[in-house]
C-alpha cells in the first residue's frame, strides 16, 4: 500500500517548479508509504510515490519503468492484487520475464500485454497510472469498490492526480472552493458522498470500477478524460438449489480470505467477536495453524463502556466477552486495545487531516488510535467491512419503512443537521431537492430482473444503495485511518466475485427464517461455534461514557464562543443549547448521537480553518 501523485502535460514540457511541487506535495502523503519514496519524470509526465513495503521489499520500488519492444512504460501504483500468481503465470505465456516478485510489475505488464482490458482481470484493491510511450498517453484505473482513493484535477491543461486531496491542494493554482453541491453533500449526506465528486469545485474522483485515458487529444477538463466503467454489478436470476448456493458462497468467501493472507510482513486480523470479523479470523486462524503458526488478533474497546453501555437497535450487545471467547476458541494471540475518552477527542483533528473531510467524529478518531497501536507490531490486517452491505445485515434491508422513506435509509432525519445552520446561507430546501434527486437517480440505475418478487427487488435496491454509498464511506474511512498509521487493511468481503454472486441470491435465502445474513451464517457454520454464528449484528464500538460527551461539549462551546470561524458565522446561536438538551435524537444511522454531532461540528470548523475552505455560493 502506498500513495500515488503525478502530473501529465502534453501542451508543454514539465519544468523544475513542477518537480519541486511534486517533491513537496509528496511529503504530505508520506504517512501512506513510510518505507520508501521515489520520483521519476520525463518530458510530459512526472510521478511521485511513497511506499509501504509488503511484498518483495527490496525490488518493488516505484515509480517502476520497464521497456517492451523498444518502448518505455512507467507505473505509479497503490494497492494489492490477490490473483498476482495467476496473472504472472498467464503473462509468462506471452514471453514476459519478471525481475521482481511484487504485484506492481504484474500490473504493469498486464497493461502492456492486454491494454485497457487489464483492469477487468484484476482481483484486488488498487489505484494506478501507467504512462505509455508507445501510444503517447496515460492509462488510469481504480478498483471496483473504490477501496483505494484516486483524486484528480486539471491545471493549465495538465492532469494532476493524487491518492489524497491534501496533495492536490498543495498546488498553488488549486483552491479548496466549496459550492452548493459540495455543501449540500456535507450537510445532508456526509460521511457518504456522491461518487466521482470530491466536494470541492473542479476537483474530481475517478469513480470505482472505472478506467480512463489521458492523451494529447484530451481537453483540459473532466469531460476530456475518456472515462468508462470496466465492471458493474449485473442482475440475473439464480435458480440453483439452496445447498449449492450455500456451498458456492462458502467457497468464494474462503478463497477470498485465503488469497488475502499473503504478505512478507506481520499480519493480523481485527476481531470484534461479531459474525463478520469472526468469519475472517476463523478461516485465517485455520490457515495459520496448518502452517504451524499462530494468528494474532485485536479487539477494540472504549474506556467506561462496561459501566455505561446502552443497548440500541443498532448495537444490542457489547463486544469484549465475545471477542475473548472466540480468541480462546481459535487459539489466537489476542490483545484488547482500549481507547480513553481523551484519546478520542485528541485525535478528532488528526482524523480530519487524514480523511480530508469531517467524517464520523469519534468513530474515525478511535479507529485512527487503534490502527496506530496495531502498527506497533503488524503491517497488514484483515477486517470485516462490507459483509452487511453484501449479505443484508442492516435494518433497512428488512424494515420497509426505512427503505421507502424516499431518502437514503441510514439517515433518520435529513433536515436534522442542516437545520442547525442559517437557512439564508445553506438553502435547505434546494439542498434537499438536490440530494433527493441523487437518491432517485441511483435507485433508478439499480439492476433488477423483470418479473422478480417485490422482496427481491427491494433487497437489490438496499444492496445497491449500501454498496455505492454506505460501503464506499466505510472503506474510505478504513483506508485513510489505517494508511495514516502505515497499516494496510484488507477487506475480503469486498471480493467482487463474492459480491456479484450474493447480489443475485434470492432474498428468502439471504433472510431465511427472518434472520439477517442467514446465507453467511449457513455458509460458515463449520467454522464458528453457535454462540458467535447466531450473534446479532454488532457494529464498530461507540463510546457510551458520559465523560466523552462532557469533553466534546466543552470543546464545541470553546469553538462556538470564539466569535470567529465557520461555526460562529453559520450556525444558529441556540445550537449549543439544542444539542445539549435531554432526549436529542440521533441524526446519522447507527452510531451518531448528540456527542458525535457536536464532535462532527468541531471537525467541520477545524476543516474550514485547516484547509482554508472558501464558500463559493
Amino acid at each position: 500500500m502506498c500513495s500515488i501523485l503525478g502530473l501529465i502535460s502534453f501542451s508543454r514540457k514539465l519544468l523544475p517548479p513542477d518537480i519541486q511541487y511534486l517533491n513537496q506535495a509528496g511529503k504530505t502523503l508520506a504517512h501512506r508509504g513510510p518505507d520508501q519514496n521515489g520520483l521519476s519524470h520525463r518530458e510530459h509526465f512526472a510521478f511521485q510515490h511513497n511506499r509501504l513495503a509488503v511484498i518483495d521489499l527490496e525490488k518493488g520500488r516505484q515509480p517502476m519503468t520497464t521497456s517492451h519492444e523498444g518502448f518505455e512504460y512507467t507505473i505509479v501504483y497503490n494497492g494489492e492484487l490477490y490473483n498476482t500468481e495467476d496473472l504472472r503465470q498467464e503473462l509468462r505465456g506471452y514471453g514476459v520475464k519478471f525481475q521482481t516478485h511484487c504485484d506492481t510489475e504484474v500490473v504493469l505488464y498486464s497493461y502492456i500485454i492486454w491494454g485497457e482490458q487489464c483492469s477487468a482481470k484484476f482481483n484486488g484493491i488498487y489505484a494506478f497510472v501507467v504512462y505509455d510511450s508507445r501510444q503517447g498517453r496515460a492509462y488510469l484505473a481504480r478498483d471496483r469498490f473504490g477501496v483505494k482513493p484516486f483524486f484528480y484535477t486539471f491545471v493549465d491543461g495538465a492532469l494532476l492526480f493524487a491518492s489524497e486531496l491534501k496533495a492536490i491542494l498543495q498546488h498553488p493554482h488549486v483552491k479548496a472552493q466549496l459550492g452548493y453541491e459540495g455543501l449540500w453533500q456535507l450537510l445532508y449526506m456526509m460521511p457518504v458522498k456522491e461518487e466521482g465528486t470530491a466536494l470541492f469545485k473542479n476537483i474530481f474522483e475517478l469513480p470505482p470500477a472505472s478506467h480512463a485515458f489521458f492523451s494529447p487529444n484530451s481537453a483540459g477538463g473532466p469531460q476530456g478524460l475518456q472515462t468508462t466503467k470496466y465492471w458493474s454489478l449485473a442482475a440475473y436470476e439464480n435458480r440453483e438449489r439452496e445447498d449449492t448456493i450455500v456451498a458456492t458462497t462458502r467457497e468464494l468467501l474462503v478463497d477470498a480470505i485465503q488469497r488475502q493472507l499473503v504478505a512478507d510482513v506481520p499480519l493480523c486480523t481485527f476481531l470484534s467477536g461479531g459474525l463478520d470479523s469472526s468469519v475472517i479470523t476463523a478461516v485465517a486462524a485455520q490457515s495459520y495453524q496448518q502452517k504451524g503458526a499462530q494468528l494474532s488478533t485485536y479487539s477494540f474497546e472504549h474506556a467506561g463502556n462496561k459501566e455505561h453501555f446502552q443497548q440500541t437497535l443498532f448495537q444490542p450487545q457489547s463486544d469484549d466477552e465475545y471477542a475473548l471467547y472466540l480468541a480462546d476458541y481459535l487459539a489466537t494471540q489476542h490483545q484488547i486495545l482500549t481507547a480513553q475518552n481523551e484519546d478520542l477527542v485528541n485525535a478528532l483533528n488528526d482524523a480530519v487531516r487524514y480523511r480530508d473531510y469531517p467524517g464520523m467524529a469519534d468513530i474515525d478518531s478511535s479507529l485512527l488510535y487503534y490502527c496506530r497501536q496495531v502498527k506497533k507490531h503488524h503491517t497488514v490486517a484483515l477486517s470485516g467491512e462490507c459483509a452487511d452491505e453484501v449479505f443484508g445485515g442492516y435494518p433497512w434491508f428488512y424494515r420497509p419503512e426505512m427503505l421507502t422513506s424516499g431518502f437514503f435509509p441510514w439517515i433518520h432525519d435529513p433536515y436534522a443537521r442542516i437545520s442547525l445552520f442559517r437557512p439564508e446561507v445553506v438553502r435547505p430546501q434546494a439542498g434537499f431537492e438536490y440530494t433527493s434527486e441523487l437518491y432517485r437517480q441511483r435507485v433508478a440505475a439499480c439492476p433488477v430482473v423483470a418479473g422478480e418478487s417485490e422482496a427481491m427487488r427491494t433487497s437489490r435496491i438496499a444492496s445497491w444503495l449500501s454498496i455505492h454509498y454506505f460501503m464506499t464511506s466505510l472503506l474510505e474511512r478504513k483506508d485513510r485511518m489505517s494508511m495514516a498509521s502505515g497499516l494496510e487493511v484488507r477487506v475480503p468481503f469486498a471480493d467482487h466475485r463474492l459480491v456479484d454472486y450474493v447480489y443475485n441470491v434470492p432474498w428468502d435465502i439471504k433472510y431465511k427464517n427472518g434472520l439477517e445474513k442467514s446465507l453467511l451464517r449457513a455458509a460458515m457454520q463449520d467454522y464458528l461455534p453457535d454462540k458467535i454464528l447466531y450473534r446479532k449484528k454488532s457494529p464498530f464500538p461507540k463510546t457510551h461514557d458520559p465523560h466523552y460527551a462532557t469533553l466534546v461539549y466543552h470543546l464545541f462551546q470553546k469553538r462556538l464562543s470564539s466569535g470567529s470561524g465557520m461555526l460562529a458565522e453559520l450556525l444558529h446561536m441556540d445550537v449549543l443549547d439544542r444539542l445539549a438538551s435531554p432526549g436529542n435524537n440521533t441524526w446519522f444511522g447507527q452510531l451518531m448521537g448528540a456527542p458525535q454531532l457536536m464532535a462532527w461540528l468541531v471537525q467541520l470548523d477545524f476543516w474550514f480553518e485547516e484547509y482554508k475552505v472558501e464558500l463559493c455560493l
